[in-house]
């Protein structure tokens, strides 16, 4: 099949996306002898995958053997972009990538071949789509273990050509991949046009260390979605230790970048793994409490059944295993179902006439599995869960919820267990409720906190300080202060209501004149700023006239001596997720404090969210 019978849409695509620009001569001669002379190389940098720690497949990279007349090789396929060169610039490097794996026996490795090619060449009207199937035959490479890398930073306005040419070359055997996933044009878009094989996440999101906490979100909704849709995904850029848990931690098995190796014009048969951590890297940060907090910290494994297995072996597994509900279903990594064991025995072993066994004798489960589940990140509250549970059909409300990792699965719980730790949280709960004034007390907010680092939410703690209320107890009584106590309570109530009506937004009562507020990281100041302007409204009610008119009241200091205090005020300290990344409610308390520290220095009302400056306070 040669796309040159679509010659016309191709013309326009191409034209579209390549105006005319002015060609300098000299430039496409450079080109044109690079190619001609036998300049071009390639170099192989490995994939690893690193449950296995082995070579997964190489990308072949453009080299020069000589001195690069553009400096870099992305100025050469700039130029030749701009000089209507690059299609034969990327047949020559097809070629080149093919025929030298094939020559250093890149087979014997069992490992795929990268490609990077360009959107724009399969679009060229003389684009002859048989020419790498050509190379791949006239070198005896497999067509199945070459990957076309197409990259996502070239923008492509013919999606529907695009997509055609996409589907010959899978149709032929070769896999597909999107390459430098998240910094180019296509986006979603691209990755629902071509469904890949592969997707490679942009280095971008491991370099930018500064907005770290955000590329980690990132990445991690990327990987999850390509995992449960069945996409490998590749992340690319690996230069660190911490690069390389995060992908771990993340569920990503195959990497690439400087961390296992450079580059190199020879095909290596291993790489260094002994450097690399061994043991498992995610532990729960909610797991330190009594109560359960995410799904993922009560999850049992379940090995899961493949697509691929005859249905006697699900029978053979319930039968050996009385107290088995349900069995996960996976094809390779992905999850893509469960068998109910009542609905299986009941439908597939006995049939409406007895005769279930031997007509699905000889079927695989994924004949027979139920693609309709229910799975859940290992993040999320087991409240939410129930509320899901809530609202599944009747026949399937009580099977086993899968849970996953990044969109790959790790294991299942059953309902029994999500009601009851349902019910031994709210007891616990309603116990640790702050009696004076009905907000949440420490454990429950040490609870919210490590929940939301789990599941990655960016967040602002406010630490909320009321300044020299002990003096002022002393002065004024522990009823007044009780009071002062309770207003300050219902101030935070309210505020979190008017400025923040958000599920994730909290006020909680620490203890004593100690309050905290969790916000969204682009509302707490507005948030702090109500609630000491609502302070400030109230604070007549809470001082003498004479107090109010002197700015200060007397009472005892912590020696015994009568001192001049200034009037109750109100020190806030901001954690916020987006300037400082955490991992635990302890981390949080440590900066935490810190921040009050710095607030409580300055005279009046103040909030402070960072340690080099104040945010805002009192005039």
């Amino acid at each position: 099949m040669n796309f040159q019978t679509s010659l016309n849409p191709r013309q326009e695509a191409y034209k579209f996306e390549h105006p005319v620009l002015p060609i300098n001569p000299q430039i496409k001669k450079k080109i044109d002898q690079l190619i001609e002379s036998g300049q071009l190389t390639c170099h192989y940098q490995p994939i690893i995958a690193s449950e296995s720690y082995s070579i997964y497949a190489f990308e072949a990279l453009c080299r020069l053997a000589a001195p690069n007349p553009f400096g870099t090789i992305d100025e050469l396929f700039t130029q030749a972009m701009m000089h209507k060169y690059s299609l034969e610039l990327d047949m020559k490097c097809r070629e080149n990538a093919i025929c030298i794996a094939s020559e250093q026996n890149i087979q014997r490795l069992n490992a795929l071949l990268f490609i990077n090619i360009c959107p724009s060449s399969l679009l060229h009207p003389d684009h002859n789509t048989g020419s790498t199937e050509y190379f791949a035959q006239k070198c005896n490479f497999e067509k199945n273990n070459i990957v076309l890398e197409i990259t996502e930073q070239e923008a492509v306005s013919n999606y529907k050509l695009f997509e055609k040419a996409i589907h010959h070359y899978r149709d032929r055997g070769f896999k597909i991949a999107i390459d430098d996933f998240g910094s180019g044009y296509g986006g979603l878009k691209m990755l629902s046009i071509i469904e890949p094989d592969y997707v490679k996440i942009d280095r971008h999101f491991f370099k930018d260390r500064e907005k770290s906490h955000i590329n980690y979100n990132l990445i991690d909704a990327i990987s999850t979605a390509c995992h449960r849709i069945g996409i490998d995904v590749i992340a690319e850029g690996i230069e660190t230790e911490e690069d390389y848990l995060v992908c771990r931690e993340l569920g990503i098995n195959l990497m690439q970048g400087y961390y296992f190796a450079k580059p190199a014009a020879e095909i290596i048969e291993t790489v260094k793994t002994s450097h690399l951590p061994q043991e498992g890297i995610y532990v729960s940060s909610t797991s330190c409490f009594d109560e359960v907090v995410c799904i993922g910290d009560i999850a049992a494994y379940i090995p899961p059944i493949s697509v691929d297995d005859r249905v006697l072996e699900i029978l053979n597994r319930f039968n050996s295993d009385p107290d088995l509900l349900c069995i996960p279903v996976t094809r390779g990594n992905h999850l893509c179902g469960i068998v109910n064991r009542q609905r299986f025995m009941e439908k597939h072993m006995v049939g409406r006439h007895g005769h279930g066994l031997n007509l699905n004798y000889y079927k695989k489960v994924g004949d027979i599995l139920e693609p309709n589940f229910l799975h859940v990140p290992r993040y999320i509250s087991i409240e939410d869960v129930s509320k899901k549970i809530n609202l599944r059909q009747k026949m399937t409300k009580y099977d086993d919820i899968c849970v996953t990792a990044s969109g790959r699965y790790v294991g299942t719980v059953q309902v029994s267990e999500i009601l009851n730790a349902i019910t031994a949280n709210n007891l616990m709960l309603a116990k640790n409720a702050n009696p004076l004034t009905g907000l949440p007390g420490n454990e429950f907010i040490q609870r919210e906190i490590s929940r939301m680092v789990s599941q990655l939410i960016h967040f602002d703690v406010c630490y909320v300080d009321i300044d020299n209320f002990k003096p002022y107890n002393d002065c004024h009584g522990f009823a007044q202060g009780d009071r002062v106590i309770k207003l300050v309570g219902n101030i935070l109530e309210k505020a979190i209501a008017i400025e923040n009506p958000d599920r994730i937004a909290f006020a909680g009562h620490i203890g004593g004149d100690d309050f905290i507020l969790i916000t969204r990281p682009k509302q707490s100041i507005s948030v702090c700023k109500e609630v000491i302007r609502q302070f400030h409204t109230l604070r007549a009610e809470l001082h003498t006239e004479e107090e109010l008119s002197s700015g200060t009241y007397e009472s005892c200091d912590r020696n015994g001596n009568i001192n001049r205090f200034s009037l109750l005020s109100l020190s806030i300290g901001i954690v916020s997720t987006e300037l400082h990344k955490v991992c635990s409610f302890a981390e949080i308390s440590s900066i935490a404090t810190d921040l009050k520290k710095r607030a409580k220095s300055v005279n009046g009302s103040v909030i402070v969210r960072d340690r080099r400056k104040i945010e805002w306070q009192e005039p």
